[in-house]
Parts: structure tokens; sequence; C-alpha cells
């Protein structure tokens, strides 16, 4: 592990970043915050990149070779329930998913290889807004992200409730799932509770479909293609003795390729249609894609690989390096793995006895009003990103 200089100001800083969360596309607090610190320590950086992004470069030697880090800012709009010192200021908006201590980690990285440039060629350090249902990497990819800044490949990470303390997790190919919303209004005609003969009434087919879409995956995907159809909510009808004359049901597909979400969406509108038609009503299907599955490259995710092994050496890896498996949650780095090659990993954040005393009851997971990130991880973290670039630009 490298030994940084003024890991106590990192430390400091995500506790500040943590107390002062930000929502999607309102990290101006932030973004000041990571402009202010890449300028005092000499890294070129621009601000509004993707509305509220911040992109710092580095170049040393020669080469033309091209890295980007990416780091993501926005917090999440629900309650903390922790009580220490650094707990959220503003009531309804927390750090439960670890931003915090990602932008962090960056910053120490960012702050190291401009003190040590031991690397040929480009560090670019992407710290991106709105990853938490915003797509801030899509935003900044249409601003012109990799135009303005070129990259020959990109890297994220994110911190891992439940790994062990400090451990890394890699897979090549598909790890996130694709993140897809869906509603369907079912159209009819309403009328009186005690005459139901004068009505087309949708509630039936709300019924007859919440049943059939559960068939979807079970008889239509393969047994092989992971895939998620889960229906979140109901709705129609306002009094007891009323039949209501339309009424709507939501939710949401998970699935880690486009031809799965292709025949979930096609066999959803033919459900929809026909059952509908069957008790004289009528359907609408509004799908809407996301975020896209999260898919690494083979040669970039060797490479983290490569990395993960040597912070922790031969005799430790066999127990804090591994391959994970794939996972539903989605993460808007795809888009940045769509335009680039690069890699995505987990980094171990532990089973939540580093949290300070006045913590919540609740475990500490992701999107959970308990969590707290690990300072512990900072230096690794910071390590990581210090090991890939010397690693894929050279020395």
């Amino acid at each position: 592990m490298i030994k940084f200089t003024g890991i106590d100001e990192i430390v400091a800083i995500r506790r500040d970043i943590h107390a002062h969360p930000e929502l999607c596309y309102e990290e101006h607090r932030t973004s000041a915050l990571v402009e202010q610190k890449l300028t005092e320590w000499g890294i070129e950086c621009i601000t509004g990149i993707g509305k509220t992004g911040v992109v710092g470069s580095i170049k040393a030697g020669s080469s033309n070779k091209t890295i980007g880090l990416r780091a993501d800012m926005d917090a999440l709009p629900m309650q903390e329930e922790n009580n220490f010192e650094h707990r959220s200021r503003h009531d309804g908006k927390m750090h439960g998913c670890g931003h915090d201590g990602h932008t962090a980690i960056l910053l120490a990285a960012a702050k190291h290889l401009s003190e040590n440039r031991n690397f040929d060629g480009t560090v670019r350090f992407i710290f991106q807004p709105a990853e938490e249902g915003g797509a801030g990497a899509k935003a900044m990819i249409e601003d012109g992200l990799f135009e303005r800044f070129p990259c020959d490949a990109v890297f994220g990470l994110h911190n891992w409730p439940g790994m062990p303390e400090g451990s890394f997790a890699y897979r090549t190919g598909p790890l996130m799932a694709s993140s897809n919303i869906f509603r369907i209004n079912i159209r009819g005609k309403g009328g009186h509770a005690a005459a139901p003969q004068d009505s087309a009434d949708p509630v039936p087919v709300i019924a007859q479909l919440v049943q059939a879409l559960q068939t979807v995956v079970s008889r239509n995907i393969r047994p092989i293609d992971a895939a998620v159809l889960s229906i979140t909510q109901i709705h129609a009808g306002t009094a007891s003795n009323v039949i209501p004359d339309h009424g709507w049901i939501g939710g949401a597909v998970r699935a880690f390729s486009d031809e799965v979400v292709d025949l979930v969406e096609a066999r959803m509108n033919q459900l929809a249609a026909q059952i509908a038609s069957a008790f004289s009503c009528t359907s609408e299907v509004i799908f809407e894609r996301r975020y896209p599955a999260l898919v690494n490259t083979e040669a970039e995710t060797e490479l983290c690989a490569q990395v993960m092994r040597a912070l922790h050496g031969e005799e430790k890896s066999a127990e804090y390096v591994f391959e994970h498996e794939p996972v539903m949650p989605s993460e808007d780095f795809s888009f940045m793995l769509q335009q680039r090659p690069g890699s995505y990993v987990f980094l171990g954040n532990g089973d939540g006895s580093h949290r300070q005393p006045d913590h919540g009851l609740g475990p500490c997971l992701l999107h959970n009003p308990s969590y707290d990130f690990n300072d512990n991880l900072l230096g690794i973290g910071a390590s990581f990103w210090v090991r890939l670039t010397e690693k894929y630009l050279g020395k």
C-alpha cells in the first residue's frame, strides 16, 4: 500500500461531504470543493461538465496514452438515522451509498499523482454528478466528455458492504444489470358498482395482468439468462361503490442483455393488449430504458485484477481479491463503458463495525439510513487508482 501524506485531510474532506449531501445535479458545493482541492494541488480542472461535473487532468512524460478514473458525487433523497458528528445536516438528504467516499478516494489519488508523476501519459479525474437516477454519466458524455477530455480507457469503483474491509472484486463481462421502468395504463368505462354489466371494468384486467406478467420471466426467458420483472405499484379507483374508468400498474425490469429487455418489453405489450381486449378495455405500455447493463471489457478487467493482487501481495490475494458474481443493481458508469473500454470494480466496505458511536441501529448496507462509508478504505482505494494509472500508462 502507498503511504499517503495528508490522509487526515482526505478523511476530513470525506466527512465534510457526508455532512453536506447534495442530490443529483445539485452538487454545487461538492463540485466547488473538488475544484478548490484540485486547483490547490496544481491540477488543471474544468467545471460544469454535464451541469455539475468536474474533470481534472495531469500529464507527465511524452506519451499520448490516456486513462480516465471516475467517482460519483451525488447523495440520496433519504433521511439519515445516524447521530455521529458528521451526520447529514440536511433533512431528507443522505450519502447512503458512499459517493462521498468515492469522491474522497479519487481526490487522494489525484493529490498523490500530482506530487509523484511516476507515469507516462495523461490521467483524467472524472467527478460525475447524478448517478442516483439522473444519468449523470450520460449527461457528461453528451456534453462532450470524451471529445474534450480524450480517454483510451475508463475505470470506476464502488464500495461494497459485506465484503471484507479493503478486499477487491472484479468480473469480466456483465457485472450489473440494466435498469428499466414501466407503467401500463388500462382504460375502460366506469360506472356504478351495483351495475357492472354497464361498465368495462379495468380492475379485473389489472388483476389478470399482474398474474400474467409473472410468466414472462418464468416461461419466456431462458433459465440461464437472468432477469427480474417486479410489479411495485397498483392504482385504481377512488370509492367502494364506483367502478373506475381507468387504472395502472408500474414496476421495474432488470436484465444483463438488451435482447432479454427487448423480449420482456414485447411480451409486456402483447399481454397487456390482449388481456385488456378480452375485457373490452384498452392498454398503453410506457417502457423507459434508464441505464444499460454494465459490461466490463476483458483486458482492462484483467489489468485491474493484477493491480489488486499486487496491492495485497501473494499471501493475502486469495482472501482479498476475487471474482464477483453479477448483481442486479444498476450503475450509470455503463454509459461510459459503451463509449470506451474499461472496468468497474468493487471495494469491500466491511461489516459495519467501522461506524462511529451513535450510529443508527440498522445494518450498514447501501441505501440504508444507518449506512456510513468506511474511512479505512480511503488509502487502499487511492492506492488502487495510483497503481492502476502507473500500470496502464507505464512509468
